[in-house]
């Protein structure tokens, strides 16, 4: 155990000689004020324009007003007001204790003696209220871009700020004309750039070459025009950039100087291309590619091109999923990437026996029986996965792919019916598709070159074919002949409904889908499929 200590101090302590009186407790005004730490000199003269940088007083008292919401409390300052592509300086409003102190200086007469140091005089300070709030620019300024104002992007934005109707309804985009460089002179420099020349360049930290008497100085003209919106982001981020992928080098021959330029252009940006389509009511078929498409020939590849065009003369109506298949790998994504390939050597039907097919230029497969081989049959398959397979299974399943648009009766390809009638193997379904009775002197809209009748029996028979093997078993040719005695009275009966006349557009002539009640008792019947088959991996 410690001893106990005893401290002992005098009852009536004696003052210290450096000691100081406590200040007297003042009561502290209540009335609040809000304060602008404004990034800049102010002078009393100048307080209006400060106060309309920073969008007017109304903007100010919803910045500071006590049920203020996020967005009304965030403060842009407009150095630049009359540019609306100038960057602005973003602020907040933070909550604060300060105290607002007003301070009175009464100068008084200086002696022989003493240095005017800027000090002299009497101060009194007086509290006058509280702040609460202060509105704090804590940002740096962003580097300003200044566009030339003639352009005629920016008249559009100037309009917009006006709600100039005439202007914005009379606009017309203007036409790319690759001059990225032009010449540089003084004259033009201060038409089109904000700076006082008056000042030394090495104030304004712009420089300006002086054009040589030879050779005319070239400036940036790459009207790189600011976004409407600017973020607020202030912290930096990793950007990580990398290079995009679908540009190539492009190269342009001036018309009137000869010169060659070479700039990047992105293949896969959309130029309005897209083939030629027709209905099948058109009297006339497209015979050369639109002018869109035709100014693009010389961008794309050429070896591609010319291997398309062969294999058109060898076959002139295609389906996407066959043409692929004839083709490589990276000769397909070629095609898919640069939009205008398909476009120079084909057109498309929208509707008709040959929907969706690709046709090539100038054959008209509505005045050649023979064609009647490339019409296209699609039925629906309603339990057919919408998930698309991946890179690698893709490749994995390559050899089975290449024979996808082939149908042999036997073996499938793929979980969705839709086959060109050349593309058929199967013995049944080609001695039936190959049959010169059953033809008609005219094409006609829904089935084509064949009678109503003859095109019904081959798709019933493909498509009791084809679900038989989503099933798992492959359909029998007696299955078949049965299934078409049959049907052989709903069949006619079916031709007859149907012969009123069709709308253009609203259907398909080429599909052949299943009745309601036969495509509900598949589907049931799939779904105890799957469920029987979960049962017994189950055991």
């Amino acid at each position: 155990m410690q001893p106990a200590s005893l401290t002992l101090s005098p009852a009536f302590p004696e003052p210290h000689p450096y000691s100081v009186p406590e200040a007297q407790e003042q009561p502290l005004p209540q009335i609040p004020f809000y304060s602008v730490e404004y990034p800049g000199y102010v002078r009393s003269t100048s307080v209006p324009l400060a106060i309309s940088n920073l969008g007017g007083q109304n903007a100010l008292d919803n910045a500071f007003k006590r049920a203020a919401s996020k967005t009304e409390t965030l403060i842009e300052l407009k150095l630049r007001p009359g540019q609306p592509f100038a960057h602005p300086v973003p602020g907040d409003v933070v909550a604060t204790n300060n105290i607002l102190l007003k301070v009175v200086k009464r100068r008084r007469k200086r002696l022989e003696s003493e240095v005017d140091d800027g000090t002299m005089g009497d101060y009194t300070a007086e509290v006058v209220g509280v702040i609460p709030k202060t509105a704090r620019f804590r940002s740096m300024v962003d580097y300003q871009y200044q566009p030339e104002m003639s352009d005629p992007v920016s008249k559009l934005r100037l309009a917009m700020d006006r709600m100039d109707v005439d202007m914005l309804q009379s606009y017309v985009i203007p036409e790319e004309k690759g001059d990225y460089m032009i010449p540089n002179d003084r004259n033009t420099c201060e038409q089109n750039m904000d700076i006082d020349f008056n000042l030394d360049p090495e104030l304004t930290g712009i420089s300006i070459p002086v054009p040589h008497p030879e050779s005319l100085a070239m400036r940036s003209n790459l009207r790189l025009f600011p976004p409407p919106l600017f973020s607020r982001q202030t912290i930096p981020q990793a950007y990580n950039f990398k290079a995009n992928t679908a540009s190539m080098v492009s190269t342009a021959i001036d018309e009137e100087t000869g010169e060659e330029k070479k700039r990047l252009i992105n293949r896969m940006r959309w130029k309005g291309y897209g083939p030629a389509s027709i209905m099948f009511t058109d009297a006339i078929v497209p015979d050369k590619p639109p002018q869109v498409v035709e100014e693009g020939r010389d961008l794309i590849d050429q070896n591609i091109l010319k291997k398309l065009e062969v294999l058109f003369f060898e076959r002139p109506v295609w389906t996407r999923m066959s043409l692929f298949n004839h083709l490589a790998p990276n000769e397909t994504r070629e095609i898919l990437n640069s939009k205008a390939l398909l476009p120079l050597v084909c057109y498309v039907f929208q509707d008709g026996p040959w929907r969706d097919t690709l046709v090539r230029f100038s054959y008209d497969p509505r005045k050649d029986r023979s064609a009647r081989f490339y019409q296209r049959l699609y039925f629906r398959n309603a339990n057919h996965p919408i998930a698309r397979p991946s890179v690698i299974t893709s490749l994995q399943l390559d050899l089975a792919c290449r024979r996808s648009h082939i149908f042999d009766g036997q073996s499938l390809t793929k979980e969705t019916a839709a086959f060109q009638l050349c593309d058929i193997t199967d013995p049944m379904l080609k001695d039936m598709i190959d049959d010169p009775d059953d033809l008609r002197e005219e094409c006609n809209e829904r089935d084509g070159w064949y009678t109503s009748h003859a095109f019904e029996r081959i798709k019933t028979v493909l498509r009791h074919k084809f679900f038989s093997l989503l099933e798992g078993h492959p359909a029998s040719d007696e299955e078949c002949r049965a299934l078409l005695t049959n049907n052989e009275g709903s069949t006619k009966a079916t031709v007859t409904s149907r012969s009123h006349k069709l709308r253009a557009g609203k259907h398909n002539m080429a599909k052949g889908a299943l009745r309601p009640e036969d495509a509900a008792a598949m589907r049931l019947r799939a779904a105890l499929d799957r469920n029987a088959k979960t049962l017994q991996a189950l055991r």
